[in-house]
């Protein structure tokens, strides 16, 4: 599967998930630098989770890592990751402040 394959909508939905996730476990801060720190090395990290991927999915139920990998090939997907996990800490603050 490649990112071109991936719907734009299933794209911004999948990248909302993931980025509710980790504002909700309160990883925004160490999500952002991993993410940032490895956006040279997104499409290896992307190959390396192909690799891995009979192994992840017979002990985790994710139905959706392929996706997740393949959306991860692109450097702009990551950055996209970024700012959705941004944008989601941030009104998580004028919520509560």
């Amino acid at each position: 599967m490649f990112a071109s394959d991936i719907s734009v909508e299933r794209r911004d939905e999948i990248l909302t998930k993931i980025a509710q996730k980790v504002v909700d476990l309160k990883l925004t801060p160490v999500a952002i630098v991993m993410l940032e720190s490895s956006k040279p090395l997104s499409f290896v990290g992307s190959q390396l989770m192909v690799f891995l991927q009979p192994v992840v999915t017979s002990v985790f139920p994710f139905h959706q890592y392929d996706e997740v990998a393949a959306l991860l090939e692109d450097r702009s997907n990551v950055e996209a990751l970024i700012q959705r996990i941004e944008k989601l800490e941030d009104g998580k603050r004028d919520r509560k402040g």
